[in-house]
């Protein structure tokens, strides 16, 4: 009888303890997701101000508003290479500058890790006013070297203006990656990479048999990490391109702001396009978990 009482203190006191997460949860993340769905299956455009009070029952409208509309596709593409650009390039790079430092192969690791970690700690607003004006202004860096050679030359980077962007989100966040990755490098014991040196395996058997069996869970985390960041992209573009030249730098969070705070807002259609990127999310985080799971990561 006194194992029982014990046992329902302990479930009231955890209860106690997680009540207030729970509830902080449902109202600032659960019910805000649930909200926006309904509303993106409504014809609700702002309330009575805007002339359209309705919250009538619409049906999946908004969803094939933004199917038909090729900004949108235009929007997912972007989001999709900055995708690759951060699972295949932010990750890759970020693991072997993080090994190029732990293994202690170059001189200065406490400089080099600032350095490469410095991008993280300043505000995206002030890193995309400085590379509009290296790479996007009419008068940038990139130009006025260019007509050095070429004084006829007026825009280069305008043809794909995409690339900027990608290039400084790999400088921006991949130090964020190393971090992670010098972090858990030092938590390997030396003693059995050393061990594995005098077996004479070399640098790519400690690699693939010790490091990255011992990184697997790690190298999963941060390919989720830099899934979600990716499709929240939105700062960094919004200071440098402001979606332009013609929505070619758009990506869905900025196509979503547009829908629903410039000009007459239409709140279905932007309710509907971020059920849509949380369902893209969700479907690459399991892709990234089926391939853990398919390569056998770890064993």
């Amino acid at each position: 009888m006194k194992e029982m009482s014990n046992t329902w203190e302990e479930r009231i006191a955890y209860l106690i303890l997680v009540l207030p997460a729970v509830v902080i949860y449902y109202f600032v993340m659960a019910f805000p997701t649930v909200f926006s769905v309904i509303l993106s299956l409504t014809g609700y455009r702002g309330g009575a101000v805007f002339g359209n009070p309705s919250m009538a029952f619409a049906g999946f409208k908004s969803y094939a508003a933004i199917f038909r509309d090729p900004y949108f596709y235009m929007a997912l593409k972007n989001n999709f290479l900055i995708v690759v650009v951060s699972v295949f390039g932010q990750i890759p790079l970020g693991f072997i500058l993080a090994y190029i430092l732990s293994r202690g192969l170059i001189r200065g690791t406490d400089f080099f890790q600032t350095m490469i970690y410095l991008p993280n700690v300043i505000s995206s607003v002030v890193i995309g006013i400085l590379f509009n004006n290296f790479f996007l202004s009419s008068n940038s860096v990139i130009i006025e070297v260019q007509r050095i050679f070429n004084p006829n030359v007026t825009s280069s980077i305008n043809e794909n203006p995409m690339f900027p962007v990608l290039i400084v989100m790999l400088w921006m966040y991949t130090g964020m990656y190393v971090i992670i990755f010098l972090a858990n490098l030092q938590k390997i014991d030396v003693a059995v990479i050393e061990a594995t040196k005098i077996d004479g395996a070399n640098e790519w058997q400690t690699l693939r048999y010790i490091i990255f069996p011992a990184l697997s869970g790690i190298i999963v985390t941060s390919a989720i990490l830099a899934i979600s960041g990716s499709l929240k992209s939105f700062d960094l573009i919004y200071v440098m391109t402001q979606g332009g030249p013609a929505h070619r730098t758009s990506v869905l969070s900025l196509y979503m702001y547009e829908k629903a705070f410039r000009g007459a807002p239409n709140y279905p259609v932007a309710n509907a396009i971020s059920t849509v990127m949380v369902i893209i999310s969700f479907i690459l985080i399991g892709v990234t978990k089926a391939v853990e799971k398919r390569f056998a990561v770890g064993e």
